[in-house]
């Protein structure tokens, strides 16, 4: 038996939920279909169970520096694993909760739990039922790449979705993969007391962020006791008798990390192997991601892509922005596109960094003239008052239109401060217009026009 509906969303992540409840409410028959757990990424493996254990490893992390501060606190502090994970689950469950039961009650709205696989371009199988729309959209999102390092299946190993699971600190956490994720778990164990080191196939950190960036955020991560082995030419994975050594082979240095925990960090891949693209015609590439236009539309008519499984972000806020865009042209009659957006994100280790737009690297190859300006956070009022002065705020602009080309703020409250030139950028104003804002202090905003001030042309 055949249902039919106007639309139907496959997946409840950050773009689906939000365009199931613009369709309905424009008076559509919707069908959301769910295979395991509702909020997607963000809500069960990534941003909110993260960043809430981030926030623990913070509070140990500035215990221990409490005399710092002329505070008295017991030495060595406790790490209370089992309280910490629950805290965790707790905050993820109350979003995942929310978003399901929000669902659940959408008038117009059929939710379907299981998995959807395509029988055409416009069908799609859920078990024994079949669904028809002239509207698809896929929301599917990604998982952890499991790359093929010799040894791989033969030892344990943990991914980011499985390392939430722990309730005891790893003795050594051995994180291969030097980019965002691998460093924001990297730096939380060893805050919760764990020995760690960091292997990384390429000559730095961050491969993807200018050099001066990547070495800094390098000797905050040394500083506090992490072992960073870059240049690794040999990664290999074997059991040890006291847990599993990783083959390193870098210029210099041990040649194997011996670790009770072995995190593999090494990059996405989209959940789109198993939905049956190819019998409704979806092109994806060789990557698994599905291709998708300017406005987020796939080869086939009727059918959309959003979120992580697009290939054209990899963040909750670029999912959600995702939904806008469509929601916006399908029911607003606007014209909005995936290419208008500007690119933001930010690392969460401490202190955080915060990025929009190119990077001063990325801005050298478009061959225009350029303005570059940097200052210490050893030199930002607030950073000092609080005791964290690591880090640099960095700006690059076009020295004949005056616009702001991209931005970095490494340092304390660099991933809120970055919003200030963020939407300078949106606004496409000259950065001038900043320049003469009046911020408030002490911030770290405060110091934005102040770095503007001083832009300098590139020699």
């Amino acid at each position: 038996m055949t249902q039919f509906f106007d639309a139907i969303v496959i997946g409840a992540g950050q773009a689906g939920p939000p365009l199931a409840g613009r369709l309905t409410a424009a008076g559509m028959k919707v069908a959301l279909v769910e295979r395991k757990l509702f909020g997607g990424t963000c809500v069960n493996t990534g941003c909110m169970p993260t960043k809430t254990l981030i926030a623990s490893a913070y509070a140990a992390h500035l215990a221990r520096r409490g005399a710092e501060y002329g505070i008295a606190i017991e030495s060595p502090i406790k790490i209370d694993m089992p309280r910490i994970k629950a805290r965790a689950d707790t905050v993820s469950t109350n979003a995942r909760t929310g978003v399901e039961t929000w669902l659940r009650g959408m008038a117009g709205l059929t939710v379907i739990e299981g998995h959807a696989r395509f029988e055409g371009p416009d069908v799609v199988r859920i078990g024994d039922s079949l669904l028809k729309a002239p509207r698809i959209f896929i929301n599917v999102g990604g998982r952890a790449s499991v790359p093929a390092l010799p040894g791989v299946d033969s030892v344990a190993y943990l991914t980011n979705t499985s390392i939430l699971k722990l309730d005891t600190v790893p003795r050594h956490l051995v994180v291969v993969g030097g980019s965002y994720i691998g460093l924001e778990f990297a730096q939380m164990y060893r805050r919760f007391g764990a020995e760690v080191t960091i292997i990384e196939k390429g000559p730095r950190l961050i491969a993807r962020e200018d050099e001066d960036v990547s070495e800094a955020v390098r000797e905050i991560l040394v500083d506090e006791g992490i072992v960073v082995r870059t240049d690794a030419t040999c990664i290999a994975l074997k059991t040890h008798v006291d847990g599993v050594a990783v083959g390193i082979d870098c210029i210099s240095g041990e040649p194997a990390a011996v670790g009770s925990h072995i995190l593999l960090a090494v990059g996405r891949h989209p959940n789109t192997d198993d939905l049956g693209l190819d019998k409704a015609g979806v092109a994806v590439d060789a990557r698994g991601y599905i291709g998708v236009d300017d406005s987020l539309a796939t080869n086939v008519p009727g059918v959309w892509a959003l979120g992580d499984c697009n290939g054209r972000g990899a963040f909750t806020h670029t999912s959600y922005n995702d939904y806008e865009i469509v929601a916006a042209n399908l029911l607003d009659r606007g014209n909005h596109r995936v290419s208008d957006r500007i690119a933001a994100y930010a690392l969460y280790v401490d202190p955080p960094l915060g990025r929009v737009g190119l990077s001063e690297t990325e801005a050298m190859r478009i061959g225009r003239k350029l303005l570059v300006s940097k200052r210490s956070m050893t030199r930002v009022g607030r950073a000092i008052e609080k005791g964290e002065t690591k880090g640099f705020i960095k700006v690059v602009a076009d020295a004949e239109t005056k616009k702001i080309l991209g931005a970095a703020i490494l340092g304390v409250s660099g991933d809120e401060a970055i919003h200030g030139i963020l939407d300078m950028m949106n606004a496409g104003a000259p950065y001038p217009v900043l320049q003469w804002a009046v911020p408030i202090h002490p911030t770290v905003s405060e110091l934005i026009p102040t770095v503007l001030g001083d832009l300098k042309p590139t020699t």
